[in-house]
Parts: C-alpha cells; sequence; structure tokens
C-alpha cells in the first residue's frame, strides 16, 4: 500500500472528517492519500424528507458502491449514517477516537421555551416532547452553517439539534444569535455511533487496517450497532443506543429511555447482549 483513494462525500463535515482520517493514515502506515469527492442521493435531495424516504443509506450506498468497483481503497463515513447491514463484500475496517458524543440543542437567542423546534429525526423528537410537550417541529436540512443560519439569522424556527461533534470539527464554538445548549444522556440519547468517524473497507483488507483505529471506540460502537442490528432500525424508528463508559442509554419509542449497567462480558458478545436486553424489554420475541 504505497497510495489509499479515500471515497467521501462533498459536504464540509464530511469533508473535514476525511481529512483527518487521510493525515492518520499517512502518519501510522506512511502512505500518501488521495480523495475521491461524490455527491450522494442524500446530499442531492435536500427537499426529501429523510424519515420517508428513509435515510438510511441515502448518504453512504454511493460510498460503498466506490469501494466494491475498486474505485476507493476506503470509505469514510459518520457512523450515525451507516445502515445496520454491511453489503457484502465491505467490512469495518475501525473508527477514529470517538468525539463528544452529545446532541446539542441550538436555541435561538432569548427562546426560553421553544414553541417549534426543526428536526427531521424521529429519535430528537420524541425524546423532545418529553422536555417540551407543547413544541411543534419543523424540517429544515443543508450544510451545519446553513442551519445555523436559518435559526440565528433567518428564524425559520426556535431551535434545532445538532451533532456536538460536529459542530466541533467545524470549528463552531458559537453563532451569532444562537446559544448551544448540550444534553444530557438522561435527556437525549444519541445516535447509534454518534461522535464516531467509520472507516469501510472490502473484507479482504480488513486485516490490513486491523491495528490501526482505535480499539475503545470499537468496542463502543460494536456494541451499539449490535442494538441497531436487531431491531433493524432506520431513520423511520425513533430508537437510540448509546455507550458511555460502562452504562449502556437506550431509548426506544415504545419504551421511553433506560439505562444498564455494563460488564466485560456484555462486550464480548455484542449480539447476545443486545438480545437479552431488547427481549428484557419487550423489542424482541
Amino acid at each position: 500500500m504505497s497510495k489509499l483513494v479515500l471515497v467521501t462525500r462533498k459536504s464540509p463535515l464530511a469533508l473535514a472528517q476525511t481529512e483527518m482520517v487521510a493525515a492518520h493514515l499517512r502518519a501510522t502506515l506512511g502512505v500518501e492519500t488521495e480523495l475521491l469527492k461524490i455527491v450522494t442521493t442524500g446530499d442531492k435531495q435536500t427537499e426529501w424528507s429523510l424519515e420517508k424516504r428513509g435515510g438510511k443509506g441515502l448518504f453512504t450506498s454511493e460510498l460503498e458502491a466506490a469501494l466494491t468497483r475498486g474505485e476507493a481503497d476506503v470509505a469514510v463515513h459518520s457512523t450515525k449514517d451507516l445502515p445496520g447491514e454491511m453489503p457484502a463484500g465491505l467490512a469495518m475496517a475501525g473508527y477514529m477516537p470517538r468525539a463528544d458524543t452529545r446532541d446539542v440543542l441550538v436555541l435561538r437567542a432569548g427562546v426560553t421555551t421553544p414553541a417549534t423546534i426543526a428536526t427531521g429525526s424521529p429519535r430528537r423528537r420524541l425524546q423532545l416532547q418529553r422536555m417540551y410537550p407543547a413544541v411543534q417541529f419543523t424540517e429544515i436540512r443543508g450544510n451545519v452553517d446553513t442551519r445555523l443560519r436559518k435559526i440565528g439569522e433567518q428564524h425559520v424556527a426556535d431551535g434545532s439539534i445538532l451533532a456536538a461533534a460536529g459542530l466541533a470539527r467545524l470549528g463552531f464554538t458559537s453563532w451569532p444569535g444562537v446559544e448551544f445548549r448540550p444534553f444530557t444522556f438522561d435527556q437525549m440519547v444519541p445516535a447509534v455511533g454518534q461522535g464516531a468517524i467509520g472507516i469501510q473497507c472490502r473484507a479482504a483488507d480488513a486485516a490490513k487496517f486491523a491495528a490501526v483505529f482505535d480499539a475503545p471506540t470499537a468496542r463502543d460502537v460494536t456494541l451499539e450497532r449490535a442494538f441497531q442490528n436487531a431491531l433493524g432500525g432506520g431513520c423511520h424508528t425513533a430508537f437510540a443506543a448509546h455507550v458511555a463508559g460502562d452504562v449502556l442509554y437506550l431509548f426506544h419509542e415504545n419504551t421511553g429511555g433506560r439505562s444498564f449497567p455494563l460488564t466485560a462480558a456484555d462486550f464480548a458478545a455484542p449480539a447476545a447482549t443486545a438480545a437479552r436486553v431488547l427481549r428484557q424489554l419487550g423489542l424482541l420475541s
């Protein structure tokens, strides 16, 4: 491996994350890197409702196809965009060290109780309704700066929800006319894989990357994705699983929010752990 081609979306956040991965691969493997930039279906269809269209795969399938065709060596994803099922012939090479996993309420300055919040995520909506029972929802799409502008300057809604990791990777510590209020995990359980940059490769190449990426992040995200796989969760399901140290936080539209202690044995058998906990909650037969 003298050169690696990394396929990525063209959004500013995707490019920032891919540059982080490229720098890491150059440092650890001594390779040259090249970026292959693709506009995905999810990026093109900015008017689509991700909930109604089934958002899983809209931001990843074209990248995976480039891997399968041999046009790229690795694909760089926001792990929370990845569907639970992996296409045949592909595998996870690993994950970068996980960033801040929290969701952040981006609230228009001066608003104490938001009347309207812009989010297309059922997971976020149901959890928000527990905090703000009277809130109404709308949807805005676009890059992070576009969304911040629509709240702070255009007043399209009183607030929106963004991932803390994305804000940090783009250098947004503040924005005119808005306040950033991070949620605790008890208030808002993050999406599966949130805050983790996932690197996908062809299954035949997975061994080459085995020692390159972050093992603690892989351990946590693998367990979270086991819950996603067991439920077949997509953008239409209000579901979340998040590992924070030795605690698992879960949210499901049928059970609300729960937390469970985790042991080393739970991490060692992710699929069995997911099945046991979901059966306990009555979510699996």
